[in-house]
């Protein structure tokens, strides 16, 4: 979990990075490529670790 906030997060400063692009995409500003694989690059590990929890969960179910 340290390194899904590392990484979907940084840079840190002036915010978060993925919060700026979920913020673009919000406000139809994401549409450079760069911009747009920004938000894939720095929400892939947050992806992954919410299919990674709900996998853990449905099988501590069974």
């Amino acid at each position: 979990m340290l390194a899904v906030l590392l990484l979907g997060l940084a840079p840190f400063v002036p915010e978060p990075h993925v919060w700026e692009k979920l913020k673009m995409l919000a406000a139809g500003t994401l549409t450079r490529p760069i911009d747009i694989f920004d938000l894939c690059l720095h929400g892939l590990p947050w992806v992954v670790l919410a299919v990674k929890l709900v996998r853990d969960r449905r099988r501590s179910r069974a």
